[in-house]
């Protein structure tokens, strides 16, 4: 029997009203997770057939953690409901019946990069120049048009039909034709595809209508045009349709999703029950507080007010910088001392607005010695050595992938160039063939005897491990590509530095086919490349705490953190520039601000910058209005500095601002206040008390101006780089910003480095 006296009110409500349309409006750090796994477990309670349960969430990660709540409520029976994502419940889908739309059932499910590879491949056979069609503008257009469920010739006509435009159309049409020859599909088809399947095949829409009785939607606000018809076609005539989230988290408008789908579900649903998670059980009264000043200025919302019974907790933190490496500087003092005092490095997190603003913030951990990790690098699985293995492995599954194919015929090098595959790809277009036929077909191609004999091998090659694929688990299989293409053994004999790392990368790969075949006993190498393709970056986020994370806003939402640190809040920053002249774009902007409030749970940090070099240009910013949007009452502010005697122009290279800057001394409690009168300005010690830290002030003040002028190394020291490992300084040349070390290496190779840039850390012993 389900204990339902764990939730709240309200939460309960939410649980109990299992039939027809419910809203529910999920307030951040309300307890919605809990309510749909309870809501899930609650159906099976009272006697739905788990079968007949679709819970769709955004991320893999999110799916799996609900899926081992419901399960550690009711049991193993819970395997049989449906928790998945929007493209992993439509891949599902669509291996079972996309024969029915004329694919194969092996089809590939293209990345990123391999979208773009094709986008380059259609721009050079229509002679597009890169300079007036960007590849990215085009992979935008077709994106934004799928999002939207316009093929390419309804695209062309709400466009306009010029000359641009008819040239976008015809890269569109040749770009679907090309997914097509390859039996493949990009993330965006997984739902076209779907939504076309069921309108097309009634029997199909029948059968997952009859399948899916009961539909839960979390993170409704984020869906756009094809998510939304989607989850309108699947309810059907029952509508017994439960979609929770909250507007006031909106902020994916710029890939499509549509805040309107939440604001006006009860105008589909004139018969629906809305009810409000208000209760927040993350944050401290006053971030709570704050988010509310600041999201209550948007118009275009649904009314809810946050709150919480936990403690009023500290004052937000306000900084005023000279500058992005005044500010950086600030914030790595202040997260090492946080760590120092005994929070957890994973329990801190530094948030900005774009991705630019992270290398000044990484430059600052670098010399604080204060490991990080910026989230939103490279994943995993689009390293070179990653993708050319999986590239092996998909194109054992599904022959007609020329992306695929076209990768690893060269790789590991071989000795068939870039002519003898052009002349092969034109033989296979010519013979209406895919690339891997093409290959097997070599003796009848018009190359030289040399290229063939390459050809040959590496067919022979691929017909091997062809049968060898139908009597292997797919880790053997992985150990038999690796073995027979001779991949690592190419790496161990090239002496790249970067090699070993590789290597490494290859193992974990083998790890991971490992750990996906413990997972799923009867997963076939299909099911493996399937769940590869569906792995988001959230998905990949290293929860292990041994780093303080930095990442965009956007990658921040879902996450907590006990300690958080907005930089940049700064008009033109956060908000962007172009928001400021658009309504809708500053909206969003704002609850892009409420997001990042609402990641903290016990101490929140609000930095800004007078002069910001930032896309190679300098300005200076107003402080932003979101700041000024929070009241007095809620924040207490550093000492802050007087204004600089000088500022000097950027400087080319790595180091972007230059040195030399001159800063006068600290002002005190009269110091200068961007942010308006009235706030409270505070000294040392009575700041640690406020925020309720002892001895961390340090830095957040004085002694940050220090930081760039004081000596970095000396000769002697013993050091480690981020790449070349741990090494000896043997000489320092210049001081401050602009010092260069050079250091000698634990493999004999000497470097020289600027001090404050490069990735180096004092090793201690």
């Amino acid at each position: 029997m389900i204990d339902l006296n764990a939730l709240n009110p309200q939460q309960r409500a939410a649980v109990e009203k299992t039939e027809g349309p419910l809203l529910v409006l999920a307030g951040a750090g309300s307890g919605k997770t809990r309510v749909l796994t309870y809501r899930v477990a609650w159906l099976m309670e009272k006697g739905v057939q788990p079968w007949h349960i679709l819970a769709i969430t955004f991320t893999n990660k999110a799916a799996r953690e609900m899926l081992e709540r419901v399960q550690a409520l009711v049991g193993e029976a819970a395997e049989d409901a449906w928790v998945s994502t929007f493209h992993s419940c439509c891949a599902r889908i669509l291996r079972r019946d996309i024969e029915k739309l004329g694919y194969k059932r092996q089809f590939a499910i293209y990345d990123e990069d391999d979208r773009m590879q094709v986008i380059k491949s259609v721009a050079k056979a229509m002679n597009l120049s890169d300079k007036e069609y960007p590849p990215k503008q085009i992979r935008a257009v077709i994106s934004d048009a799928k999002n939207r469920m316009l093929t390419p010739t309804e695209w062309l006509k709400e466009s306009g039909g010029d000359f641009r435009s008819r040239k976008l159309y015809e890269a569109y049409r040749q770009y679907e034709a090309v997914l097509k020859g390859n039996n493949a599909l990009d993330f965006d088809d997984l739902l076209i595809k779907t939504l076309e399947l069921l309108l097309d095949h009634p029997p199909v829409l029948e059968y997952y209508r009859d399948k899916f009785r009961y539909i839960l939607v979390d993170e409704y606000q984020d869906t756009n045009a094809a998510q939304y018809a989607l989850v309108r076609l699947l309810a059907g005539e029952r509508h017994n349709l439960c979609v929770v989230g909250d507007d006031d988290q909106s902020i994916y408008g710029w890939r499509g999703a549509d805040v309107r789908n939440i604001l006006e579900f009860e105008k589909d649903f004139p018969e629906c029950e809305t009810i409000k998670l208000e209760q927040n059980y993350r944050s401290t009264g006053n971030i709570l507080d704050a988010a509310n000043q600041v999201i209550a200025h948007n118009a275009g919302r649904k009314e809810k007010v946050l709150w919480t019974e936990a403690e009023t907790g500290e004052r937000i933190a306000l900084f005023h910088a000279l500058d992005e490496r005044d500010e950086a500087n600030f914030i790595a003092a202040m997260a090492g001392k946080l760590i120092r005092s005994g929070e957890r490095p994973g329990d801190v997190a530094v948030l900005y607005r774009t991705n630019a603003q992270s290398r000044v913030l990484e430059e600052a951990f670098v010399r604080g010695g204060t490991l990080y990790r910026v989230y939103g690098g490279q994943r995993f699985y689009e390293r070179r050595e990653v993708k050319d293995l999986v590239a092996y492995l998909r194109v054992l599954v599904n022959p007609d992938d020329d992306v695929s194919a076209r990768r690893i015929i060269n790789a590991p090098k071989r000795g068939i160039g870039e002519a003898t595959i052009d002349k092969l790809d034109a033989y296979a277009r010519e013979n209406d063939m895919p690339l891997m036929s093409a290959v097997l077909d070599y003796e009848n191609t018009d190359l030289s005897a040399r290229p063939k004999k390459l050809l040959g091998a590496f067919a022979g090659l691929m017909i091997d491990l062809t049968e060898l694929m139908y009597e292997l688990k797919p880790s053997a299989l992985l150990e038999e590509v690796i073995e027979r293409t001779g991949y690592v053994k190419a790496l161990e004999e090239d002496k790249n530095e970067e090699n070993q790392s590789r290597i490494e990368n290859i193992h974990e790969l083998q790890g991971a086919v490992t750990e996906f075949e413990q997972a799923n006993p009867d997963g076939s190498l299909q099911d493996f490349l399937e769940n590869v393709a569906l792995i988001s970056d959230l998905d990949a986020l290293n929860e292990s705490g041994g780093a303080v994370t930095l990442m965009t806003l956007h990658s921040a939402k879902g996450l907590e953190f006990n300690d958080v640190f907005l930089a940049g809040m700064e008009e033109g920053v956060f908000p962007l520039t172009r928001a400021v002249f658009d309504e809708n774009l500053l909206e969003e902007e704002r609850r892009l601000a409420y997001v990042g409030i609402t990641r903290a749970k016990r101490r929140l940090f609000l930095s800004h910058a007078r002069t910001r070099a930032l896309y190679n240009a300098r300005s200076a910013n107003e402080i932003s209005r979101f700041v000024t949007e929070i009241p007095t009452r809620l924040i207490v502010e550093g000492a802050a500095r007087m204004q600089p005697r000088r500022v000097p122009a950027p400087t080319v290279g790595r180091g972007g601002y230059g040195g030399g800057r001159v800063n006068a001394g600290i002002r005190g409690a009269a110091g200068y206040d961007p942010a308006g009168a009235g706030r409270t300005t505070t000294g040392s010690a009575e700041l640690d008390a406020k925020l309720g830290i002892a001895g961390v002030r340090k830095g957040f003040g004085a002694d940050v101006r220090y930081s760039r002028t004081i000596a970095l190394f000396k000769p002697g020291d013993r050091v480690r780089h981020r790449v070349f490992g741990p090494g000896e300084v043997v000489e320092v040349i210049g001081a401050g910003a602009e010092q260069r070390v050079r250091i000698r290496f634990v493999n004999g190779s000497e470097r020289t480095f600027s001090a404050s840039a490069a990735p180096i850390v004092k090793v201690e012993g």
